[in-house]
């Protein structure tokens, strides 16, 4: 086994874009943003998405600032760890890996439920655990194979994105599906805005979940070929690539199905048959929608599921560099994988499947408990971000010498982190209301874990808030780092 210095920066442009947009289009888009609509209207349902859209923007520049300049695997862990706290940085490492591992665990049972719509028979846990080490092996080969895996998968899914559309458009001009909507349901019933500003908040932590993984370009910067042109490039492509999927996609959906029909309601990735893109399919006459979607939300799944495993697998490492977990994790073998990560988390995720068998109320307090770890981390890239620019600023640095800068610096973190927080606090507003501690105790555990982890670091090592004059600012140097590389490898080879 070699040193942790040893992993390889294989993935370029294109897989970066394409594993932002896998990351962040799938059952939420193919399946959520129907309920989306049905809960708040059309027009709730567009401004609770282009708001979300909006913070994922600023959110997505904080990070490609922070990512160019410091372009490591631990990314938001690590500028959290070196410009803010030591005790936040732990945090948030164990909190995403932990998101990640979790959800795993939820992708690969999703998988079972899919496959069930052709293979009505085969018991779950065969495919299940099929997909697991398809994913265990598809990480284990290399970063390439990842890369590559995620560009093809998430590929599929934007031809899928792009066909719905064209064929949505051409159903409301009725020119397919025989009957033109125009903009008819936009004023059906109390439409386009259906229960006013409290419903619309209620779609934004729809909306918060659907675009959930954007941040997974950040964990690639450690192994990215060319991160200070990489990353700024793939970060333009994708937000504006997101947005517009996003925004015309749930344009098309609430003109063809009004807000008021049942079908809307399906949330889950085995409600395939009450999907809005298969309605919208079958409106246009094309017989065959449910299966074709079935197939496009099984890739769906699959691709998740590989980005889980690779930002966990990634993240693990991460804290055993930093000494926040085992060191065995830091280590890579020759193939440039933290192999004792990716073990680790596929086991994690494994048990967590299990669970889901023969202890579902185990199951249950896992899966709540990660529900809002993603959120939690965007919060802490808002702060790192918003530390990291002062800092550089208070140490005379100036902006000029960064490779990316963030635009609307402090407006765009400060906005971020304010509608984390409003996301966060309206994930269940009306278990507060009906004092249910339970539901909320459900809903809103990760807080909690998070306060624990954060508190326990603390007081074992007694940090504190790092003075601005005192934040590491050393930029991480590329070439450096591929002279010590070629070194271990020239080493390993006499």
């Amino acid at each position: 086994m070699a040193e942790k210095n040893t992993m390889k920066r294989s993935l370029k442009t294109r897989h970066l874009s394409m594993i932002a947009l896998g990351g962040s289009i799938g059952t939420g888009l193919f399946v959520a943003s129907g309920s989306a609509i049905s809960t708040a209207g059309p027009g709730g349902a567009l401004v609770a998405y282009l708001g979300i859209g909006l913070m994922v923007y600023f959110l997505m520049t904080s990070l490609g600032e922070m990512a160019t300049y410091l372009p490591v695997t631990g990314s938001f862990a690590t500028y959290a760890r070196r410009f803010v706290d030591p005790a936040f940085g732990f945090a948030m490492g164990w909190n995403y890996w932990f998101n990640w591992a979790i959800t795993l665990a939820v992708d690969i049972s999703t998988v079972a439920l899919v496959l069930k719509f052709w293979f009505p028979h085969v018991p779950a846990w065969v495919f299940s655990l099929s997909a697991l080490l398809l994913i265990f092996f598809i990480n284990a080969l290399s970063v390439k194979s990842f890369g590559e895996a995620e560009y093809w998968m998430a590929l599929i899914k934007v031809v899928t994105v792009v066909v719905f559309l064209a064929v949505g458009l051409l159903t409301i001009f009725g020119i397919l599906g025989g009957h033109a909507t125009y903009l008819e349901n936009f004023t059906k019933g109390d439409a386009p805005f259906v229960g006013g500003i409290p419903t619309i908040l209620s779609v934004f932590v729809v909306a918060g979940f659907s675009f959930q993984g954007t941040e997974l370009i950040g964990i690639t910067a450690g192994e990215t070929k060319d991160p200070e042109k990489s990353l700024p490039k793939a970060i333009k492509q994708v937000f504006w690539r997101i947005l517009l999927f996003y925004i015309l996609s749930i344009f098309v959906i609430a003109c063809i199905i009004p807000y008021t029909s049942p079908n809307l309601l399906g949330s889950e990735a085995s409600d395939i048959a009450i999907s809005p893109f298969t309605l919208v399919f079958k409106r246009a006459g094309l017989a065959s929608a449910a299966s074709v979607m079935n197939a496009v939300i099984l890739t769906s799944v699959l691709s998740a599921a590989n980005s889980g495993m690779y930002a966990s697998t990634r993240m693990l490492f991460a804290l055993g560099v930093d000494g926040d977990a085992p060191k065995m994790f830091s280590r890579v073998n020759s193939r440039g994988i933290p192999i004792f990560a990716l073990l680790g988390t596929t086991l994690v995720g494994l048990f967590t499947f299990l669970a889901s068998i023969f202890g579902n109320q185990v199951y249950t307090f896992l899966v709540s408990a990660s529900g809002l770890t993603g959120f939690i981390a965007w919060i802490g890239i808002a702060v790192s971000h918003y530390r990291f620019r002062r800092a550089f600023k208070a140490q005379g640095h100036d902006l000029s010498e960064l490779k990316y800068k963030a635009k609307w610096f402090p407006f765009g973190p400060i906005l971020a982190l304010i509608l984390c927080i409003l996301v966060i606090i309206g994930q269940d507003i009306q278990s507060f209301k009906d004092f249910n501690w339970q539901a909320i105790g459900v809903s809103y555990m990760s807080v909690p874990l998070f306060i624990i982890l954060y508190a326990y670091y603390k007081i074992k090592y007694k940090t504190k808030v790092i003075p601005l004059d005192e934040v590491d600012l050393t930029p991480h140097d590329i070439s450096k780092e591929k002279m010590e590389m070629q070194e271990k490898i020239d080493e390993s080879l006499e």
